[in-house]
């Protein structure tokens, strides 16, 4: 099945940081610790994954008072969700070593890398 998600820098580390724990709930202040990413690049691309059916999200039962902080969403990955994820991160790893050895065959003898 084929997916309409935009693959930028930002989508892959999301669904890298979500596929370090394919079965676990991840909540977007994670994600953002976790990438490195302000929760204004975040958001939205957790939106366009749960548009896609690639990630799903449940908002935490808690006793907010009890616990003394505002529940959370919680985002995970679907099945076709990991499976895409996978791909998706393997591709662009596989991608991007491919673009350094076409690098360094292009130097020349004595060059050093930009």
């Amino acid at each position: 099945m084929g997916y309409r998600v935009r693959l930028s820098l930002q989508t892959l580390q999301v669904l890298r940081a979500l596929l370090d724990d394919p079965e676990g709930a991840h909540y977007g202040l994670e994600i953002c610790r976790e990438t490195g990413l302000p929760t204004g690049s975040i958001y939205p691309i957790l939106a366009r994954l749960e548009a896609s059916r690639l990630a799903a999200s449940e908002w935490e039962d808690i006793d907010e008072a009890a616990a003394k902080r505002r529940r959370r969403r919680h985002y995970r990955l679907t099945p076709d969700g990991v499976e895409f994820a996978s791909n998706a991160v393997a591709d662009a790893a596989h991608s991007l070593s491919s673009a350094r050895r076409e690098a360094r065959v292009r130097m020349r003898p004595g060059e050093s890398p930009a």
